[in-house]
């Protein structure tokens, strides 16, 4: 599903209920952050042409942290489209085994008790989203400045989700795309508005809950997350909310 200007000049994708996004920046070209499944590659191709641009036009792929879910055509795009893929220093581990993440309770405990969220696993299955190809190249990036890709996204940092989570402030746009810092979704419990994910995909919950604080300060009006709908009642109101939300 392709959402035009879910936030001014940037794009949500939705592929099994996971979210990326294609960044317009104008003639400098365009930026993805994050790579959702293996076949969100087609989903790119297919939304491409909706937009007037081509695959020439696509210039960098950021990623806000490097779970299996959100890599998913990343290798693909880097050889295939010749572009540089950043994560931040302390996920780049991540990108090799992006199965392999620490998290805060056994993933088996939601098979078992999450009964609304399975259809979510099985759309991971059919969709080989648990095996996606690790990267073998990244451009590493740290905690502060902006990145020197279409958009100039800023670096805000807001680990707990993993390690080296960040968001990306757009603030001409007004935008902040929050990737897991916080989600409109639960994909493991199938819960939706503003909230932290699941114990299950999340190393340090506490330290998520704290570090959201960073993201309440873009003060932005669009927050676009890895998982649901945008929220557009502003930065400081989805991070209250999420704060506010018990954690599975």
């Amino acid at each position: 599903m392709l959402q035009i200007d879910a936030a001014p000049g940037i794009h949500r994708v939705e592929d099994d209920k996971t979210n990326w996004y294609i960044v317009d920046g104008g003639e400098d070209g365009l930026t993805l952050v994050d790579a959702g499944v293996p076949r969100s590659w087609a989903s790119l191709h297919a939304a491409l042409p909706r937009l007037r641009r081509t695959p020439a036009d696509v210039r960098a792929l950021v990623l806000t942290h490097g779970h299996f879910d959100h890599v998913g055509f990343a290798e693909r795009a880097r050889t295939a489209l010749r572009i540089p893929v950043y994560v931040h220093d302390n996920d780049v581990p991540l990108t090799q085994h992006p199965w392999r993440y620490d998290h805060e309770r056994p993933r088996a405990l939601y098979l078992a008790t999450q009964v609304r969220a399975l259809p979510n696993v099985a759309r991971f299955v059919r969709d080989r989203a648990f095996w996606p190809a690790p990267i073998r190249e990244v451009v590493r990036y740290g905690d502060a400045g902006a990145l020197p890709v279409p958009g100039a996204p800023r670096i805000v940092p807001t680990p707990g989700h993993t390690l080296g989570h960040c968001a990306l402030h757009f603030p001409d746009r007004g935008a902040v795309i929050a990737g897991d810092a916080l989600v409109t979704y639960d994909p493991y419990t199938a819960r939706s508005g503003p909230r932290l994910v699941a114990r299950a995909a999340t190393v340090d919950s506490v330290r998520n809950r704290t570090t959201l604080e960073a993201l309440a300060a873009t003060d932005a009006r669009h927050v676009l997350t890895g998982h649901g709908p945008v929220w557009d009642g502003g930065a400081r109101a989805a991070v209250a909310a999420a704060r506010a939300a018990p954690v599975a």
